[in-house]
């Protein structure tokens, strides 16, 4: 299987299932002589982690990360950074009632297809359990660009909306509810949302914007390396993302060009920031913000009509330990994305200096 290594110097390979021994990472790249902060990893780890309140998926797992190589005195040494995050809640027998069927919407009949077999134990290496190796990685790469501000939060849950400006909010307050969207009222009302669609058996989804601040002039390359792209590429690798928009986005399709343009200040500055911080695929020294839509979890507790691999449709009834809304959790994740794109775009450039 390839696909598993993500960036070009600043590189993060993973590996394991759902519900095998243990999920990791081998990540290449990092500079020697970094003094790593272990509480800031096991911080990003606590933020990803299952069973951290009411409204997500009630697994419990530790997710502390056991370091292999490529760190000695708490500094990097430039060589090759070896993790495992062991997974201490498996349950596979949870999922035998999927062994010869085919969940909607998720990768089950597509991965048996194409491989001619599958992991069924949560959805194997598909399942969004893959992503701790990530956070790791994201994680490990602030630390590398750390005056870059990187900032995410929910700014929607089903058809509740956020519908302030990022300037406007008051991003330390993101980690004050479970929700984590900046907005105590806003907040609580998709608290209760979620908490009644997990009543019914449901699931639902939303969007995540995430704002990057300090990044330098010039991070990105040209034509087919442009740093909108990648971080397009990045956040659509996340399990149940259906959208990806900067700047603009999709709003500016409908714009004239005299309505669109970002006009020059004299120090370079421009006046507007329609463009996103990103202009000819670089960074142009103003914030990057971006927003990164996640469809419903399609696990649901209720029956379901599937696919067999006979060839029959059954009805499933719904069972197991799912988020009834992903966005909580899946702002960590986005954040390491980002911050892994801007790492190895931040470590190319000092190639050209």
């Amino acid at each position: 299987m390839s696909g598993n290594t993500i960036g070009k110097l600043f590189k993060l390979t993973t590996f394991g299932e759902s519900h095998g021994e243990a999920l990791g990472g081998i990540i290449e790249g990092c500079p020697a002589g970094i003094e790593l902060d272990f509480n800031a990893i096991k911080t990003e780890m606590s933020r990803r982690k299952p069973g951290q309140s009411s409204i997500v998926t009630q697994r419990k797992e530790v997710d502390d990360v056991q370091f292999l190589s490529g760190i000695f005195e708490g500094k990097t040494t430039g060589t090759s950074i070896g993790f495992l995050i062991q997974n201490n809640n498996q349950k596979p027998d949870d999922y035998s009632n999927i062994k010869s069927t085919y969940r909607p919407s998720h990768a089950d009949y597509v991965y048996e297809k194409k491989y001619g077999i599958r992991d069924y134990r949560g959805g194997g290496r598909s399942s969004a359990r893959e992503t701790v190796s990530r956070v790791v990685g994201g994680a490990i790469a602030k630390q590398i660009i750390p005056t870059i501000k990187i900032n995410a939060f929910v700014s929607s849950v089903g058809d509740i909306y956020l519908n302030k400006p990022y300037q406007d909010l008051d991003f330390s307050k993101i980690e004050s509810n479970s929700v984590r969207c900046p907005d105590s009222e806003i907040a609580s009302k998709m608290e209760k949302l979620i908490k009644e669609v997990k009543k019914q058996g449901d699931t639902i989804g939303g969007t995540i914007t995430c704002v990057l601040q300090n990044v330098p002039i010039g991070l990105g390359e040209p034509v087919f390396d442009k740093l909108h792209a990648d971080l397009g590429k990045a956040m659509l690798s996340i399990n149940a993302v259906k959208g990806f928009e900067y700047g603009s986005g999709f709003c500016g399709a409908q714009m004239k060009g005299s309505e669109h343009n970002d006009l020059f200040n004299t120090d370079g500055t421009t006046k507007t920031n329609l463009s996103g911080g990103i202009q000819g695929g670089i960074s142009n020294g103003m914030d990057i913000y971006f927003r990164v839509a996640f469809k419903p979890v399609a696990t649901l507790i209720q029956k379901q009509e599937v696919l067999d691999n006979q060839g029959n449709l059954v009805e499933l009834p719904g069972k197991g330990r799912h988020d009834p809304c992903v966005l909580p959790r899946a702002v960590p994740i986005v954040e390491a994305m980002a911050a892994m794109v801007l790492a190895d775009f931040y470590l190319l450039n000092k190639i050209y200096q």
